[in-house]
């Protein structure tokens, strides 16, 4: 990210701190402002872009704790995604899991 010019006195000696910037010649502070992420983008195993609503289908054993196992080839329907490490969120055989987008394939 390139340093912008002093808001105050317009000169580009500007040093760059972690959350906000300081002109060198004035002592000016102000905040750097957050670029603006563009929408989630969440895909599957093969790249396919996944949305809400759709159906997927798990591409491999998944271990969900103890000696429950969710089978390759089960399947989902009507999938949400969420913030998070789990980007999906979902039932499968009448139980609520979530799900890393990596471990699926959009059906």
């Amino acid at each position: 990210m390139k340093a912008p010019a002093c808001p105050v006195c317009t000169l580009e000696d500007v040093l760059a701190h972690p959350a906000h910037w300081e002109c060198a010649t004035c002592g000016h502070e102000w905040p750097k402002e957050e670029v603006p992420e563009g929408p989630r983008v969440v895909k599957d195993a093969h790249g396919n872009v996944l949305a809400e609503g759709d159906s997927i289908t798990t591409i491999k054993d998944l271990k969900l704790g103890g000696s429950q196992v969710l089978k390759a080839g089960s399947k989902a329907k009507n999938i949400r995604l969420v913030d998070g490490d789990h980007e999906i969120d979902c039932k499968v055989d009448g139980v609520a899991i979530m799900l890393k987008a990596c471990f699926v394939k959009k059906a």
